[in-house]
């Protein structure tokens, strides 16, 4: 039971180095921890190992043992009487079948040991494949990209493998900002960190070099401004501790290798500050979502004056033909009254001189 416990723990350490691993995004303190679990496991195997071949020998020895007390029983018992030599037969039947349970139960578990250490192995030699495969790593970086991208932004605000039509190149990621693109690049080139992280500082240089040809590439590339591109572009590092040491990086004649990078219009960015400026994005994005509604609300309203406008042209218009025909009406009914006074004054033989001209000036009127 104790080894299966050991064995237990053991798959458990490994379960929290690989989920350390992938998070990490092959980190050199992941590789430490890898090199150092790896370094324990194999002690402590060759240490299980060790004490299950000396409990086999002290088995063996008390077997040994026990079988000549047996034996030494049987004589003594054959020289008594016949009762006796049957019992130490019996205890003998007993005493071996009991070793051999035990010795059947001690080879059961060191397959087990064995197998647990095979397995250990493949498991180890599993992540180191994951972490030296440069290609492996690449997709990781990408995968991380992606799915930081899906969850801070709407999917009509990103695009993955985004190819230029002027020069065919590329990229793995653009964010749209309103009428400008954003280059993201995530090929950062892991394999010259992990030379640093497996020799030191004597492989600082060689990472130097690396990340800068890198960022020349990425300026290069993927800052065109004639394809409606901002004038700079983000290299996506998928390691906090590979972008600790990016910002340590310095060399004599370049300076700084983050001063460098910005230098190029690259920005390097670890998962935590991407997460950072895509949240800004966001925020602009909804800014000029804002702004579109505003100017749609603007070219509306300018749409509505107009048509008030020409409503007010038509209203002033038919304000003055109402005033005419007021006027008209006016004058009518003034020379109605007057026509009918006059017929009236006819009718009664009291027409007044000259008042029949007024009467037929009236009617021809």
């Amino acid at each position: 039971m104790p080894v299966l416990v050991w064995i237990a723990g053991a798959v458990i350490v490994i379960v929290i180095v690989a989920a350390i691993i992938w998070s990490a995004g092959a980190g050199r303190r992941a590789e430490q921890q890898i090199a150092a679990t790896r370094q324990e496991l194999q002690s402590s195997l060759a240490t299980q190992t060790q004490g299950m071949s000396a409990q086999l020998n002290q088995l063996m020895q008390s077997v040994t043992q026990q079988l000549g007390q047996v034996r030494q029983e049987l004589q003594a018992g054959v020289a008594s009487s016949g009762q006796l030599a049957t019992e130490a037969q019996r205890e003998v039947a007993r005493r071996l079948q009991s070793s051999t349970d035990q010795l059947i139960q001690m080879s059961q578990q060191i397959g087990e040991v064995q197998k647990s250490s095979q397995d250990l192995s493949q498991a180890a030699q599993t992540l180191q494949s994951v972490l030296g495969g440069a290609k492996t790593r690449g997709t990781l970086g990408e995968v991380t990209l992606e799915r930081l991208l899906t969850d801070a932004l709407p999917r009509n605000a990103y695009e993955m493998q985004y190819r230029f039509a002027s020069t065919g190149a590329v990229v793995d990621a653009i964010v749209r900002g309103g009428e400008r693109l954003l280059p993201v690049d995530s090929k950062f080139p892991l394999e010259a960190y992990r030379r640093l992280a497996a020799e030191g500082d004597a492989a600082r240089r060689e990472f130097s070099v690396a990340v800068r040809k890198h960022a020349d590439s990425i300026a290069e590339k993927y800052i065109l401004p004639e394809e409606h591109t901002l004038d700079y572009a983000l290299m996506f590092v998928p390691s906090e501790g590979v972008y600790y040491e990016l910002l340590l990086t310095e060399d004599t004649k370049y300076g700084l290798l983050d001063e460098y990078c910005r230098g190029k219009r690259v920005f390097p960015v670890s998962p935590n500050t991407f997460c950072a400026c895509l949240g800004a994005i966001a925020v602009s994005l909804q800014g000029h979502k804002i702004e579109e509604n505003a100017r749609h609300l603007l070219a509306n309203l300018a749409g509505l004056k107009k048509q008030l406008e020409t409503f007010g042209d038509v209203y002033e218009k038919l304000g003055t033909h109402l005033r005419h025909a007021q006027q008209s009406y006016e004058d009518a009914d003034s020379r109605l009254s007057r026509a009918r006074n006059s017929v009236e004054q006819l009718s009664q033989g009291t027409l007044p001189e000259g008042a029949s001209k007024v009467l037929e000036a009236t009617l021809r009127d």
